[in-house]
């Protein structure tokens, strides 16, 4: 497959200007690149984008090693956000709450030992069974469970708009463009796109093309004749108060499927929906509101009894990234158009891993290679060739 040329010096349009579009302007300059960086966003507010309206959550418990190690490095990220960013008022909001990860009697195995192969690659990772998760989450209902894992350290959740702010912020300090603009497709010369065309009849050219447009990335490469499948998968968020203590509470994924963690004075929660109500969403923000009460509550109820006194706030839905073909990431050059470069398909995980995958990036057109962490795994290849590399752990 052929390398983007390194170079510190050529010009640069990032397509999708959140959080990891954000994250790899921010690195290519740190990298060393002192030419035009131009990061396109069809809307700079960001009311719709996938970062603004995710659970901004972070979690270590993954079956893909790599995915390990992009979640341990952005920990080390925001653990040290003032150095980092040169800020001392540099705030997240970060809370290593943990996850809680609940398996069935017949999971036991299983999940022993995909946190064995966890902390063999650095998660810090505790298995309770029985009395041991009794003990620790009083609140629960374990009756039907077999295991619990969970992140001692290194996993919980902080606020996406602040840490899209912080990087952007940066960014343009360090001379990122950022432009408003839709785009409309690309023009190409033999192996490389040459520019990429506006909606507003302008054509910015480049010599290297970052395709980080999230859950419209799949969309945006067909304007380039490519078949990336990314797809937006709408993803429903509902915000409650309940007579539960929040302290020492955990992001808590089920054995149901449902997920809900503390936020505010309240607690947040949600549910995928059935396989065949999941649609494409594209344009489709309108909250699963029947999932609540008919799915999300009996289920929550069932594990956290006192939970059936709660009271809904608000709802809110966003759009998922969902790469079809195994839930992880692609990241890396096209094999024909070799200075398009993939940063996308993170399926849910983009928040969380945005800084390694900027860094990544960076690397990859500064120097031609990987050297924080070998992302080769994730590249165009896997999907060209229909050879998935499935991580199995996907809420």
């Amino acid at each position: 497959m052929k390398q983007p040329a390194p170079s510190l010096t050529h010009r640069i349009v990032i397509v999708g200007g959140a959080i990891i579009g954000s994250f790899c302007a921010w690195e290519l300059r740190r990298a060393g690149h002192t030419g035009p960086i131009t990061v396109v966003d069809r809307d700079m507010t960001y009311a719709r984008s996938s970062t603004a309206l995710s659970a901004a959550s972070i979690r270590t418990q993954f079956a893909t090693p790599e995915c390990i190690a992009m979640s341990l490095h952005a920990v080390d990220l925001f653990r040290d956000l003032a150095a980092r960013f040169g800020d001392r008022d540099a705030d997240i909001g970060y809370v290593e709450g943990g996850y809680l990860i609940l398996g069935t009697p017949d999971q036991v195995d299983e999940r022993s030992a995909a946190a064995e192969k966890q902390r063999a690659h650095g998660a810090d990772i505790a298995v309770l069974t029985g009395v041991d998760l009794a003990s620790k989450f009083p609140h629960f209902d374990f009756g039907d469970v077999g295991i619990g894992t969970v992140g001692v350290s290194g996993e919980g959740w902080f606020d996406a708009w602040s840490l899209l702010s912080l990087v952007k912020s940066a960014a343009r300090r360090l001379g990122v463009e950022y432009l408003e603009a839709p785009v409309s497709g690309f023009a190409t010369s033999g192996s490389d796109v040459t520019g990429v065309r506006l909606g507003t009849g302008e054509t910015l050219p480049c010599d290297t093309c970052v395709l980080a447009a999230g859950a419209l990335s799949g969309r945006i490469a067909a304007l380039a004749g490519i078949d990336l499948p990314v797809v937006p998968k709408k993803r429903s968020v509902f915000n409650f108060q309940a007579p539960v203590a929040r302290d020492g509470f955990p992001m808590l994924f089920d054995t149901s499927g449902i997920w809900v963690r503390p936020e505010g004075d309240g607690f947040i929660g949600g549910i995928q929906p059935a396989a065949a109500d999941d649609h494409d969403a594209d344009d489709d923000f309108e909250p699963h509101r029947d999932l609540f009460e008919d799915v999300y509550w009996p289920l929550l109820v069932h594990r956290i009894p006192a939970m059936d006194q709660l009271r809904m706030r608000s709802s809110w839905a966003g759009h998922y990234e969902v790469n079809l073909l195994d839930h992880n990431a692609v990241i890396g050059p096209h094999d024909e158009l070799g200075n398009l470069v993939f940063a996308t398909g993170f399926s849910g995980h983009g928040v969380m891993h945005a800084p390694a995958a900027g860094r990544g990036v960076a690397e990859l057109i500064t120097t031609g290679g990987y050297a924080t962490i070998d992302l080769t795994p994730f590249g165009w290849d896997r999907v060209r060739n229909l050879r998935p590399m499935v991580e199995t752990m996907v809420y």
